[in-house]
């Protein structure tokens, strides 16, 4: 693996162009908040479907705060679900300055405001408005089996399965929860993905080599660096790439560039190295940047806030239309006025890449008719009144299977279990109706 780069001049030479996109794992402060914010809400619906939360959380050393507003007839119990989350992270020692026993936990919740609530309920439910105003979108390309951007798809990967090795136990057992990743992807002039050139990994570590006679606190951190190298050259980025298709593997080549902890050592971390907030990776929670992001985070907010529901309506449109072959890729956006139930606009942006005889705006048309977007329908259509958020908040929103699991809420004596329906907008089901309404059958 080399570690020198080709000069711009030679990228132009070739004609091809980079793209970059990054990932943090379920142990960055950000998303350790992100997932707080989600079990709690989780928590809510399972009590009170229709509940109505907007929960922000703040992690930094030895500290929890969780803000925001509820409307809802459930009671749970906040601390408790802020310590399992914490732990099953993996914040579970006192060495790293934030774990689920000694942190204290802040709860700032307090009732929905009655201004916003009046804009959104009604006496009858299909009349729902929007929670707020705002644009939101939804993106989908051929570039892999899941409709997802390449370099994006394979960051997640990569974080997934380095916190799949930790939580095995058996090597890289220095590793700790809070990491990030890079991925690099070369493009031909074509605009169709053909090696990967660069991948960065940042992970945290325990301190596993320690200074002592004849090794120098420098040698020991240089010593450390290079047995993580190792390992997630020979390791981690393996075991990624036995899991990807064939066409993907053979982008992997002897060229590709390679950066484990570039700062060097990285022992402290989490929150307790930066502080965490709801909402700060939208563009890990999407596409990358390959597609386009609304105004609004996602983690936290129950359906009738459009930022969330619609951008999950938007992919489970983009991915069907490229899935049912209308366009090698689509951007979908939808747009809402608070208040009102039906969208100001949408609009599908294909890129050039369609395979319809139609213009953007005639290929907009057709799928405004075909989905109802009011938000009590895409509530409706997606399965959204169920506790089914704690799982988008690590790893992207978009892209992840759909499946069914049992999840377990309330504390005490007052536990129960609910079977529900994970990333029901990643759902090719309505592939038939696309290509019958477009004439590709």
């Amino acid at each position: 693996m080399e570690n020198n780069r080709p000069t711009e001049t030679e990228q132009i030479r070739q004609g091809h162009y980079l793209f970059t996109s990054e990932s943090v794992s379920e142990g960055h402060p950000d998303k350790v908040a992100d997932q707080i914010s989600d079990a709690i809400l989780d928590e809510f619906i399972a009590q009170d479907p229709q509940s109505k939360v907007a929960c922000e959380t703040l992690v930094t050393t030895g500290q929890v705060v969780v803000a925001g507003e509820v409307k809802s007839n459930a009671s749970i119990d906040l601390t408790g679900v802020c310590r399992r989350i914490i732990e099953e992270i993996g914040y579970n020692r006192s060495e790293l300055k934030f774990d689920e026993q000694a942190c204290g936990v802040l709860s700032a919740l307090h009732e929905q405001s009655g201004d916003i609530n009046r804009g959104v309920e009604r006496a009858n439910a299909a009349d729902q408005g929007a929670g707020d105003q705002g644009m939101m979108f939804g993106f989908a390309c051929d570039e892999t089996a899941n409709l997802m951007p390449l370099a994006l798809d394979l960051s997640h990967a990569l974080l997934r399965e380095l916190a799949a090795i930790r939580k095995e136990g058996s090597t890289m057992t220095y590793l700790r929860p809070d990491a990030k990743s890079q991925v690099t992807v070369e493009y031909s002039a074509e605009g169709r993905p053909v090696r990967i050139h660069t991948i960065v990994i940042s992970t945290q570590h325990d301190e596993f080599i320690q200074p002592a006679p004849g090794i120098s606190a420098e040698e020991a951190d240089k010593l450390m660096l290079q047995q993580i190298r190792h390992d997630v050259a020979t390791i981690l980025i393996p075991r990624v790439v036995a899991q990807l298709p064939a066409d993907i593997q053979a982008m992997f080549d002897d060229s590709l560039i390679l950066h484990v902890n570039p700062t060097g050592k990285f022992v402290i971390g989490g929150p307790h190295g930066d502080t965490g907030l709801t909402g700060r990776k939208i563009v890990v929670d999407t596409y990358g940047g390959r597609g386009a992001h609304g105004g609004g985070a996602f983690s936290g907010k129950d359906p009738s806030k459009v930022d969330r529901s619609a951008a999950y309506a938007a992919r489970h449109i983009a991915k069907n239309l490229v899935a049912a072959g209308v366009a090698r890729e689509a951007l979908v956006q939808v747009a809402y006025a608070i208040g009102v139930a039906q969208p100001v606009s949408l609009y599908v942006n294909t890129r050039g890449t369609a395979r319809v005889a139609m213009t953007d705006g005639e290929i907009s048309a057709r799928v405004a008719r075909m989905f109802d977007m009011t938000p009590y329908g895409i509530e409706q259509r997606l399965k959204l009144r169920n506790p089914i958020y704690r799982e988008t908040a690590a790893y992207g929103h978009m892209g992840q299977q759909p499946c069914a699991v049992t999840k377990t809420f309330g504390s005490g004596n007052n536990r129960f279990s609910r079977t529900v329906e994970l990333f029901t907008w990643e759902r090719l089901d309505r592939v038939d109706d696309i290509r019958k309404e477009f004439g590709l059958n």
